[in-house]
């Protein structure tokens, strides 16, 4: 079964992704095919195989960014169409995409699956130097989700300048767009100097979640890859 839909993924224009504002962002419908979308939708990591991460302090006296976390490796007792999926991550083509949009040669995955609970948000912050960008994929459906409780990745833009080590509220940027995230939408954006986002407290029922997976895209410089062959370990999140 294929998954990632590269019709729709190649008819992304980088010189249009690179001048959207305040900085490069999309939120495409349907970059998954409907079928693929479907298996993995049903096929998720059961909530047991994640470690819960909560009141974790953060660097810049952020508010903690409460969830429950599964980073992926190998080896993982995922099912049929995420090790399926994960191969097409790994691919030349997904790849090729990725550095054709972002306007680099080089680059180095790793993936994550969050899922967030009722109280929790990411409080506004700009990602690492490390990363280039993140693409993520939303799995709730308004079969069990509803816009109202929240869970959309939230762009914000200011008119002042906010040092990227500090801890701004929501209602401190001019600014806010919310992205789409019911069914098959993902948001993808890069990383600068001034890309905040964050997500709104969620406020569902105590047996839901919000349930997102993480391509996070990381720099790869030759000293990154002569650590790789001495055995250094991937960049985090």
């Amino acid at each position: 079964m294929a998954y990632l839909d590269f019709d729709r993924l190649n008819i992304i224009d980088p010189a249009t992704f690179q001048a959207q504002k305040p900085y490069p962002w999309i939120n495409p419908q349907e970059l998954i095919t409907q079928d693929g979308y479907q298996q993995l939708l049903t096929s998720l990591p059961d909530v047991s195989l994640l470690e819960g991460r909560f009141g974790v302090k953060r660097a810049h006296g952020q508010q903690s960014h409460d969830r429950y976390t599964l980073e992926y490796q190998d080896g993982l007792p995922l099912a049929k169409p995420w090790k399926e999926f994960m191969e097409e991550l790994h691919g030349k083509r997904y790849h090729d995409f990725l550095k054709r949009l972002l306007g680099v040669s080089s680059l180095e995955l790793n993936f994550h699956w969050h899922y967030t609970p009722n109280g929790c948000s990411v409080s506004p912050h700009c990602d690492a130097k490390h990363k280039l960008g993140s693409h993520i994929f939303y799995f709730n459906t308004e079969a069990d989700w509803d816009p109202a409780w929240g869970g959309e990745t939230v762009v914000l833009e200011t008119n002042k300048h906010l040092n990227r080590k500090s801890a701004p509220k929501f209602e401190d940027f001019d600014r806010a767009i919310s992205s789409k995230t019911l069914g098959n939408y993902s948001f993808l954006f890069a990383r600068k100097e001034a890309s905040w986002h964050g997500v709104r407290e969620i406020q569902c029922p105590p047996d839901r979640m919000r349930k997102v997976f993480i391509v996070v895209i990381n720099r790869f410089t030759p000293l990154d890859r002569l650590g790789r062959l001495l055995g250094a370990a991937p960049k985090g999140y």
